[in-house]
């Protein structure tokens, strides 16, 4: 009998044991330094009338000009080559042949909002049956100058412009998109010619742009499958002696590991073609469960807690990876690739408070060490000059079925106590959190957590 009931109690004492070590453990090392925060909440547009103040708020670094002239929120006839520079047969010399109005505006409200504009230089995708902008130049050496002309205007003041020194200039966009299956032949989208024309389009075009402004950042082309197209495209420019100060990548995707695995690939990639110093961009990025649904959950799911908990998990992920920039696509309104706000009325969604958080963390600028020993639990923590630490925590499952809270442990260095808790999930957006050792994490969730070193 004495027998069983220590077999018993040992039992029960193991399980004990074992439960506690189920509970997750999310710990912060702020002595060990990882180098700067990267900027993770850079993304694609910039601010409308009814999302300027909101948009100021969440800091963002980069808004890279793409798809701008889809949206009515800008005007419209803005920013693509063809609708500044609309009569292909115009003097490229000339002022009179540009049409910057709209452009402007949407510039000079990413100013106003603390951001810097992004340019990319060439068309936005073209859905529709009537094709205009995305055709092959007649003549790269004319397109080249015209982009010459743009960048005169925003960075020298030509034709009654500024000086709003734009450091990057991107050319072109997803040209290798329909390349597969020859759709470039019959329905294009991005370029309506082969990859061996827009390899000599960017050669020519990088090489005046940057004879004409050496300091200028000169890359692209924002791949769609840079795996498959990036390496001839690479030797090309390596065999041309062309400038490609940054390389820009697209990836959409369910995984936050997978899109980590690819931004380790492409920079093995630039590294073994001998391109060391070329920055990695990630410059389109989203939830994307598959390109074929017709339930279209992930148009449905993108604003949703799951949405905005894959955008936190994807910027703590990649913040150690060897990517430079990410480019959340899309803070253009009123589309289904934008998390932040609802159409028309412009309330906030959780997305924008994933976005909102990482501000936050950014603002402190240092990344130290953070991590968590269970899957679907994603971090990063950074110290201010004055030592203290945000940790922002986001719990990500690509499975809907898990449903279950889930407690955590915050396992910090003697002296150190949590001192706020700001939360978005199920039961509310950006919620106050009396402060623990704890914290609980509903299923997509994003936590972003205050610390200090001081006694409780």
């Amino acid at each position: 009998m004495k027998i069983f009931r220590y077999c018993v109690l040992l039992s029960l004492s193991l399980l004990a044991g074992w439960a506690l070590r189920a509970q997750p453990v999310v710990s912060v090392d702020p002595s060990a330094v990882q180098g700067p925060v990267k900027p993770m909440n850079a993304a694609n547009n910039g601010p409308t009338d009814m999302t300027m103040d909101s948009y100021k708020a969440l800091r963002i670094p980069f808004a890279r000009t793409h798809d701008t002239s889809l949206g009515v929120d800008y005007g419209g006839h803005c920013i693509d080559i063809n609708q500044v520079f609309p009569d292909w047969n115009a003097n490229v010399h000339s002022p009179k042949s540009y049409d910057f109005t709209n452009s402007d505006v949407v510039l000079l409200n990413m100013l106003k909002a603390g951001t810097k504009p992004f340019y990319r230089l060439g068309q936005s995708i073209e859905h529709q049956k009537k094709k205009y902008g995305i055709y092959p130049p007649k003549d790269y050496k004319k397109w080249a100058k015209i982009c010459e002309h743009i960048i005169r205007h925003y960075n020298e003041g030509w034709a009654d412009g500024f000086e709003m020194d734009i450091e990057y200039w991107e050319i072109w966009n997803e040209p290798d998109l329909d390349q597969t299956n020859d759709r470039w032949k019959t329905d294009p989208r991005t370029w309506a010619g082969t990859m061996e024309q827009f390899n000599e389009l960017y050669a020519v075009t990088a090489k005046h742009l940057k004879k004409r402004f050496p300091k200028l950042k000169i890359g692209g082309p924002a791949f769609a499958d840079p795996r498959k197209y990036g390496p001839g495209f690479l030797d090309y420019v390596k065999m041309k002696n062309a400038p490609l100060d940054f390389f820009s990548h697209h990836m959409y995707h369910r995984k936050p590991e997978r899109i980590a695995e690819d931004a380790r690939i492409i920079r093995d990639i630039l590294d073994a073609k001998g391109f060391e110093k070329t920055e990695s961009i990630l410059d389109e990025w989203n939830y994307n469960r598959s390109w074929d649904e017709p339930d279209q959950y992930s148009r449905r799911m993108r604003p949703t807690l799951k949405g905005a908990a894959f955008t936190g998990a994807v910027m703590c992920a990649c913040q150690r990876e060897p990517v430079d920039m990410l480019m959340y696509y899309d803070l253009r309104p009123n589309t289904t690739w934008c998390g932040p706000w609802t159409p028309v009325i412009y309330d906030l969604r959780p997305t924008y408070w994933t976005l909102y958080y990482w501000a936050e963390l950014a603002d402190y600028g240092t990344q130290v060490a953070s991590g968590c020993d269970t899957n679907n639990i994603y971090t990063c923590a950074a110290k201010s000059k004055d030592g203290k630490v945000r940790l922002l925590v986001a719990r990500y499952h690509e499975d809907d079925s898990c449903t279950d809270p889930c407690e955590i442990t915050l396992a910090l260095p003697d002296g150190w106590r949590v001192t706020e808790v700001r939360m978005t999930d199920s039961r509310g957006m950006d919620r106050r959190l009396a402060p623990s050792g704890s914290i609980t994490l509903a299923s997509n969730s994003i936590a972003l957590v205050e610390i200090e070193n001081g006694q409780y």
